[in-house]
């Protein structure tokens, strides 16, 4: 019998992104699997129902849940939808591991075999799957645009009738993939950019994007690709410098966030007071208590004669390539599993067994069950 393969509708607010795509379902029905769609699910990333060839519709998600083998999503679905699966399906998606412990325990419960793409191990092999990284991109492509446009400055130097206008100058804090994604699309737009990040190594790559490195004299590098979290020496050695270079600056992005924690507080109230008058923040990780001081989520808020902007879904202004990046990070993870139309887990393999979460009424990941306390 073929593995079928079910994808609903996302319903939290704001949520435009889809975890499939017309390119990704052939390939999928190309390995012998079959896939159902949620009758209209595409529509919010502009795919309308016509253009998914070789997929079947299920009129309600209820359906997509109880019949599916397995289910892939973007956002993780509520209790009544994993309560609706069957015992043994499998989930796939980013489905916020450490945020919700009841979420895990009913996945344990209902013996439902998933897989966080948060999860997912920091190795060459995965980088094609790896979610985190395709939505940062997209994050980083957004937050430099929406500081353009809310700038009351030109980004690109400019030449008129009357003389030059000089280009702005962009402070990105940050340089995973959203960072560099953001220090990339100042720099086409035309911007005098900078950059700074704990982690030293992420000097050279700054600098090949032609920005310059802010350099602290702190060090932070950790393990897996991400940062460590500072001292207090450290935090205040950091930001003393830093501050310097945010009140230069008239576009300030931050990017830093640690998965499963909090986004770490680095420019302070203070260093908001001492920016330029006119100057603009953005804050993309506003959805998880933000990097700046003042930050509201889903809001704008005006700190003395700053704009400090905090976007939330950001990947979602940009569903239609977002979609695509996310269902072929999916496809990438799940494919190597499906042989002549069935699936077949290798619980040898490092990629599947580091990305698990729950499996035959076990939480699998060692990281989540201590900071969830199971």
């Amino acid at each position: 019998m073929s593995l079928l393969i079910g994808v609903p509708a996302e319903t939290t607010p704001g949520e435009r992104r889809l975890a499939l795509v017309p390119d990704v379902a052939k390939r999928f029905a190309a390995l012998g699997a079959k896939v159902q769609l949620q009758t209209g699910a595409g529509v919010p990333a502009h795919f309308a129902d016509q253009s998914f060839a070789d997929v079947r519709f299920a009129a309600s998600a209820s359906e997509i849940f109880s019949s599916s083998d397995v289910v892939l999503c973007v956002q993780p679905p509520s209790a009544e939808r994993i309560a609706a699966m069957r015992e043994g399906a499998v989930l796939i998606g980013l489905l916020q591991p450490w945020s919700d412990v009841e979420r895990v325990k009913l996945l344990q419960e209902k013996r439902i075999t998933s897989f966080a793409m948060e999860l997912l191990p920091r190795i060459s092999r995965a980088q094609s799957m790896d979610v985190l990284s395709s939505q940062g991109a997209v994050s980083g492509y957004e937050c430099a645009l929406i500081a353009a446009d809310h700038s009351p400055k030109f980004f690109p130097m400019l030449t008129y009738a009357a003389g030059t206008i000089r280009p702005a100058k962009v402070l990105v804090i940050g340089a995973g993939v959203a960072g560099l994604q953001a220090i990339a699309t100042a720099r086409r737009i035309g911007a005098m950019v900078e950059a700074y990040d704990v982690r030293p190594e992420t000097r050279e790559q700054i600098e090949s994007l032609g920005a310059k490195f802010v350099d602290t004299g702190v060090s932070a590098a950790g393990t897996g690709g991400y940062a460590r979290e500072l001292t207090d020496e450290e935090k205040a050695k950091q930001a003393e410098r830093l501050a310097k270079a945010v009140a230069q600056c008239d576009a300030l992005i931050t990017t830093a966030a640690i998965p499963g924690k909090r986004a770490p507080k680095i420019i302070t109230a203070d260093m908001v007071a001492r920016m330029k008058p006119g100057a603009v923040v953005v804050d993309m990780a506003a959805e998880t208590g933000g990097n700046v001081e003042g930050t509201v989520a889903g809001e704008k808020t005006w700190i003395n004669d700053v704009l400090v902007i905090g976007p939330t879904h950001i990947p979602s202004r940009m569903p239609v390539h977002a979609s695509e990046m996310i269902a072929k990070n999916l496809f990438n993870f799940l494919s190597p599993f499906i042989k002549d139309g069935a699936l077949a887990l290798d619980w040898e393999d490092e990629v599947l067994a580091g990305a698990c979460l729950t499996h035959q009424g076990e939480v699998r990941h060692a990281g989540v069950k201590q900071v969830l306390g199971l």
